[in-house]
């Protein structure tokens, strides 16, 4: 059994776990950039949500909605998942901006078929990181943040179909 050990995190926030403090470093940090990644690509999903144009305007729009929710939810599991384990998570928005790895999106117009290989390539990245996260958490037998992760993983890869099979639809259709 293993014991309780002193945190790192400021003695207000330190939370019991039987996790190492290096374990609680490095999942801690793990999750920090999956959440940074998450932030960057429900903006993403948002932009290209209120943005889209095109004969497929309303499944898109309806789409890219349905994912922004899904991915919105995920930023506070993960959050709290750090925190349960005696970590800290991201701050600020800038805190956000030095962490994630999901590139922004700015330009004034991006065809729907273009958004939605985007956020495709983009949500397997995301589960590229989740897996990295994974591995993390496992080196460290966190079963529970593997666990979660094994369920956003599954999510994205359902988001990543969505989209796959809808470009194919926009390619045929030229639209």
């Amino acid at each position: 059994m293993r014991k309780l050990e002193p945190r790192t995190a400021p003695a207000r926030l330190d939370t019991p776990t039987d996790l190492s403090a290096e374990g609680v470093r490095e999942i801690s940090a793990a999750l920090n950039a999956l959440i940074a990644d998450t932030f960057a690509l429900y903006v993403k999903t948002k932009n290209f949500h209120w943005h889209v144009s095109g004969p497929h305007f309303r499944d898109y729009h309806l789409l890219l909605d349905e994912q922004g929710d899904q991915l919105a939810a995920s930023i506070d599991i993960l959050a709290e998942r750090a925190r349960k384990i005696g970590g800290t998570t991201v701050r600020s928005i800038g805190h956000i901006a030095k962490l994630q790895r999901i590139k922004d999106n700015d330009k004034n117009y991006v065809p729907a078929v273009d958004m939605l290989l985007e956020l495709m390539n983009d949500n397997k990245a995301q589960i590229r990181h989740m897996r990295e996260a994974h591995e993390v958490a496992d080196k460290h037998e966190d079963v529970a943040t593997a666990s979660l992760l094994e369920n956003f993983i599954d999510e994205a890869e359902k988001r990543c179909w969505f989209l796959f099979e809808a470009s194919r639809q926009a390619e045929r259709s030229g639209h």
